[in-house]
């Protein structure tokens, strides 16, 4: 969110397929999709990248994901990417679900190319919506299916994990998990090129030559049906129905309210 000295809040929420669990034994980054936000706004603007890991990939993670090794074989490996993505989330706090396990995996591709890298948590701030949701939700689901139905985002495009759509969804999840808004922001990042702003919050106005809304009165039978269920429920309640106290029974209404 922007502060009162104009101060752009940029995030990139992020998301990675691997060939398996651990990193530590030596398994890969496959795929990198990420969505940028800016102001709480979603700008259109993403990365996503397919990887070629030089290993096969796991059963079990090819379930998940049904990324083949087949479909990897003609894609960059980790080295050729590097740069385009580290300038794309530069400065950026990123935003991951369970970011441990895909911060593990970025930060041991780095060491790769340079042992003396130490994390990239020392270079962008990090937001773990899972431990955001945990504790907004104790003791309930917190994946991101369980999120999605908890706040009404629709997920129903996602049969399999895939990064570049796991990232869209975890934007809008997270935007209104944290009370903010997920309109997609038109024309630049930063709005700066005077494009006009899709804003959840903006004022709708209605148009002041619009034709005024039609009064329907009670009829005549509906007034009797109302006066019969005030003397039932007045009858019920040891003569405690306010409507009766009050005088103000269905079409009896106070001059100058209508």
């Amino acid at each position: 969110m922007s502060t009162s000295d104009n101060t752009v809040t940029r995030q990139i929420v992020l998301d990675t397929e691997t060939t398996g669990l651990e990193a530590t034994q030596g398994h890969r980054i496959i795929e990198i999709g990420c969505v940028e936000v800016v102001n709480r706004k979603l700008t259109g603007k993403h990365y996503h990248q397919y990887i070629n890991p030089e290993r096969e990939i796991d059963a079990g993670a090819m379930e998940v994901h049904g990324i083949s090794n087949e479909m990897l074989a003609d894609k960059p490996v980790f080295a050729q990417i590097r740069e385009d993505f580290l300038a794309f989330i530069a400065g950026a706090e990123l935003v991951i679900h369970n970011a441990p396990f895909d911060i593990g995996f970025i930060d041991a591709e780095l060491r790769r190319m340079d042992a003396r890298h130490n994390t990239i948590a020392l270079n962008n701030s990090i937001v773990d919506s899972l431990m955001l949701a945990r504790g907004k939700h104790p003791g309930q689901k917190n994946s991101l299916d369980a999120l999605c139905k908890r706040y009404g985002v629709d997920n129903s495009q996602r049969e399999l994990h895939g990064a570049l759509l796991d990232a869209e969804i975890l934007a809008d999840v997270y935007l209104l998990m944290t009370g903010g808004q997920t309109a997609l922001m038109l024309g630049g990042g930063d709005g700066s090129d005077g494009g006009e702003e899709a804003s959840g919050s903006e004022i709708k106005r209605l148009d002041s030559g619009r034709r005024p809304l039609p009064v329907l009165r009670a009829d005549e039978q509906e007034l009797v049906r109302h006066q019969e269920k005030l003397a039932a429920i007045n009858s019920a309640s040891d003569g405690q129905c306010l409507w009766l106290s009050t005088g103000e029974a269905l079409g009896e209404v106070a001059p100058g309210n209508d």
